[in-house]
């Protein structure tokens, strides 16, 4: 398939864009993000463009700005660098129009120095999620970089170019290591991204879930399950449900007429209500083994636990284990 084909597969099969849908490109005037912008319009989504210029390169990045307003019609929004790091400017990037559906121009190649520096930095063969958490869309993972450049020299498309690119830590993959794994094999870089394969078999949030570098997380999976992963330790819990009337969890029937309560699976650094104790001591005090405190029910408002079945008691709310 061409680029286009492409791209719109991967849209409707990760269900990116909505059908003739309104998309806000971020684009910085390189290859890949004129390529998205144009790429967009061809399909028929309704598109836009933001630039953010950080000001760091002086009057290239003026430049960049000009070409952005001028080529794409991009609005553009002066951000002054509060850093210089690659992953704080992009945070700054990505705090603009947080309330619209936003697309990058990340290509398949950028995947690849994704995972290899992810593999390298946390040992772990990590990529770039079609979607972000943020909502952010990356509708070009499925084509490469020399792609993007191709489509816009076939339509007489200009870009920019980042002097600065060579000095990033994707600038180094890119002109040092990728050249070397190609000698070692010339499909290093398809290789490479094969080793997303096996998050493709889980559910994305559950692969997220598990290449968390955060020790503690939590992820909706859908139909009242979710997914919470404690340090080294991952369990499936029941949603939060309300407690009207009765409310089965696992072996437990909860009753009550109190209003705006709700049973839920317990968290870590939950503690009693209008009390210092944790839920955790609640839970070895009562000697309730490690492997059974996940699938244990409490009984919350709002954040605050009011009972926990069979060890504390409240007021109008009944347990009973079966």
């Amino acid at each position: 398939m061409d680029v286009l084909a492409r791209v719109e597969e991967h849209i409707r099969r990760h269900e990116l864009i909505e059908p003739s849908g309104d998309v806000l490109c971020l684009v910085s005037g390189g290859a890949d993000s004129t390529c998205l912008f144009h790429a967009l319009r061809e399909l028929g989504y309704r598109v836009a463009a933001l630039h953010v210029d950080h000001g760091l390169r002086g009057e290239e990045s003026d430049e960049d700005a000009r070409f952005c307003a001028h080529e794409l019609g991009a609005e553009v929004v002066q951000a002054a660098a509060r850093c210089r790091d690659e992953a704080g400017l992009r945070d700054i990037r990505y705090s603009f129009a947080t309330g619209r559906l936003r697309a990058t121009g990340h290509t398949a190649s950028d995947q690849v120095e994704t995972i290899l520096y992810r593999l390298v930095s946390r040992g772990a063969a990590t990529g770039m999620s079609p979607r972000r958490e943020d909502g952010v869309v990356h509708p070009l993972l499925c084509v490469w970089r020399e792609e993007t450049e191709a489509f816009c020299r076939e339509r007489g498309l200009a870009w920019r170019e980042d002097s600065t690119n060579a000095d990033t830590r994707r600038g180094l993959i890119r002109d040092e290591i990728l050249p070397l794994l190609t000698r070692l094999h010339p499909a290093a870089r398809e290789n490479i991204l094969r080793a997303l394969d096996t998050r493709r078999t889980l559910a994305p949030a559950l692969a997220e879930l598990l290449d968390a570098p955060v020790g503690s997380k939590r992820v909706d999976l859908g139909r009242g399950v979710q997914a919470v992963r404690e340090h080294d330790r991952l369990w499936l819990e029941a949603s939060p449900v309300d407690l009207r009337g009765e409310v089965r969890w696992g072996p437990w029937r909860i009753e009550t007429e109190l209003a705006g309560l709700r049973v839920r699976g317990w968290r870590p650094g939950d503690r009693l209500a209008g009390r210092a104790k944790k839920i955790q001591d609640v839970f070895v005090d009562a000697k309730i083994p490690r492997s059974d405190r996940e699938g244990w029910p409490l009984v919350v408002r709002g954040d605050e636990v009011v009972a926990v079945p069979g060890i504390v008691d409240c007021d109008g709310v009944t347990a009973t284990r079966e």
